[in-house]
């Protein structure tokens, strides 16, 4: 078996690294993320790809657009269906206006498909590096096992080289998914806590997803209703980070932590909004109470 692993080196390494050559994503895309997301992609490269976690994002993404797509579809049918209608016996500027509406959503639908296709083949590009890597990867290690010779030495030096490239490829394809992710619209609902709230207490939450960070602060007034600071902040999602929610008790110069929570946002890209009720306290005597909009 060593014997194999020396004298298949030099021939299946070179076709490997042909292949991984042939199969760079940056050499066959040109994919500039734009300028409002640069603060998140400079420095932002990270080394170590997750395609399980990719996977899923990928997964719900594809979901909420395929959702979003229906629901246009629906509207489409609705207003041709009165285009009809209206075409025989209505007025002609109502028929005009129609025909606009109807128009736009047309546009709308090949924005969406397009969209869609782009996700598709940035995912299908990515599954496709991953399967190199993990092949190279493998191979590495059979080649490490295999007595030391020039020729093992020089497929490991490759090996490592080509398993490089397919990490900054994945990397790479990872930045620019995340530029079609959309946005997260979270509006501030209001604790919950029943007898824990009463009214002049005031709190502070914190909301974090990687580099992006949301603080507001609340007071319960003596009528039981909330008074926040801020009621609605824009996130870009992230492939890798949940949301981190903190919330504090806030009594004079003192603070008093109520609870730290994780939140996974693969949930939230629904063309609905998503009510979200975190339980901040382990009992769950105290909830945050969210609303997000994709």
């Amino acid at each position: 078996r060593s014997c194999s692993f020396t004298g298949f080196s030099t021939v299946q390494s070179r076709k490997l690294g042909k292949s991984l050559s042939r199969s760079s994503v940056r050499s066959r895309m040109s994919l500039k993320p734009p300028k409002a997301y640069n603060s998140l992609q400079k420095g932002a490269l990270i080394w170590d790809p997750k395609p399980l976690q990719v996977k899923r994002i990928f997964e719900a993404l594809k979901k909420g657009l395929n959702e979003y797509l229906e629901a246009h579809q629906a509207e489409l049918d609705y207003l041709s269906g009165r285009h009809k209608d209206t075409k025989r016996n209505s007025r002609l500027a109502f028929y005009y206006d129609l025909d606009k509406q109807i128009r736009s959503v047309e546009r709308y639908i090949r924005k969406l498909e397009f969209h869609i296709s782009k996700v598709e083949e940035l995912y299908e590009a990515y599954c496709i590096q991953c399967r190199l890597r993990d092949g190279a990867t493998n191979m590495k290690q059979a080649f490490s096992l295999s007595p030391a010779t020039k020729a093992s030495r020089e497929s490991l030096v490759e090996l490592y080289r080509n398993v490089q490239e397919c990490t900054e490829d994945m990397c790479f394809i990872e930045g620019a998914l995340e530029v079609h992710l959309g946005e997260f619209h979270v509006k501030m609902k209001g604790l919950v806590g029943f007898a824990r709230l009463c009214p002049g207490d005031q709190y502070e939450v914190f909301v974090r997803l990687g580099r992006q960070k949301w603080r507001l602060r609340g007071k319960i007034e003596t009528d039981d209703s909330q008074t926040w600071d801020e009621e609605e902040k824009v996130f870009i999602p992230n492939l890798h980070e949940k949301f981190e929610i903190k919330v504090t008790e806030l009594r004079g110069l003192a603070t008093i932590l109520v609870g730290v929570v994780t939140c996974d946002s693969s949930s939230f890209f629904s063309p609905k909004p998503q009510a979200i009720v975190v339980d901040i306290t382990e009992l769950g005597t105290i909830k945050l109470r969210l609303e997000v909009l994709w």
